[in-house]
């Protein structure tokens, strides 16, 4: 099953460049079936860029999330301190491997409208 996920381009960017190895998120999907990532790339691209495979799905303390994944972060430790600000728990989900798109497509090509403001189910 996949999963359309809102990221900001500057994010999903680094993804598909090789230097951004972990998606981080604060909720995450419920059904365990989820194998695939479908990246919308929101303002100003607003369009879905490419996909990913899901390695693991690491949930943790922030802290320890950012001790684990520093490394392949593809952000600062500032910027995901304050992603984090007020949570107890979060997610961080490896990316296995990347296909990005030749030509970047529209929400309609999934029969979607409005991006979603987390994810959306396939």
């Amino acid at each position: 099953m996949k999963v359309l996920l809102s990221i900001k381009p500057e994010f999903a960017l680094k993804i598909f460049d090789g230097s951004k190895k972990y998606e981080y998120r604060r909720a995450i999907f419920k059904r365990g079936e989820v194998t695939t990532v479908v990246v919308y790339a929101s303002d100003p691209i607003k369009k879905v860029i490419g996909e990913f495979i899901i390695g693991d799905i690491l949930h943790d303390e922030p802290q320890m999330l950012w001790v684990k994944t520093k490394d392949h972060a593809g952000i600062t430790e500032k910027r995901f301190l304050e992603y984090f600000r007020d949570k107890t728990k979060g997610y961080a989900i490896k990316i296995k491997s990347i296909k990005m798109y030749n030509n970047p497509l529209p929400l309609d090509s999934f029969m979607i409208s409005t991006p979603p403001q987390s994810f959306i189910y396939l």
